[in-house]
């Protein structure tokens, strides 16, 4: 499992998720432009998504091609046990119970949810 990674540090993941072998500066150019990073913000992320074993590279000429190491469906199922684990004592229940309470689950969700009940019970 990779090291956890920073919101930022996720941003750089999606545009690498999307689309990858990227140059740091194909990297720059797809990144939310509102963030408002410099190049160099960006070289940093990467170097420290290097670090973390998330990213890895491979020489191009004199520049590098960057490409995702763990898969994003993977850093998610990892991101959400560790929630549940941190928050709810490693049990989904409680979590959607929290959400129902705090009026976060829209009438659609409960449809989407039960809907999802009903396939995983046939």
């Amino acid at each position: 499992m990779v090291e956890r990674i920073s919101d930022a540090e996720h941003a750089v993941m999606e545009v690498l998720w999307d689309e990858a072998p990227l140059t740091a500066q194909d990297v720059v150019e797809r990144v939310d432009p509102t963030r408002g990073w410099s190049a160099n913000t960006v070289k940093t992320l990467l170097g420290r998504l290097l670090a973390k074993a998330a990213i890895g590279h491979e020489e191009d000429g004199r520049r590098y091609l960057y490409r995702p190491l763990v898969r994003r469906d993977d850093y998610i199922t990892g991101e959400s046990r560790r929630l549940m684990d941190r928050l709810f004592g490693g049990k989904l229940t409680p979590l959607v119970a929290h959400l129902a309470q705090a009026d976060e689950l829209t009438a659609q969700d409960v449809a989407d949810i039960e809907a999802l009940l009903r396939e995983l019970k046939s």
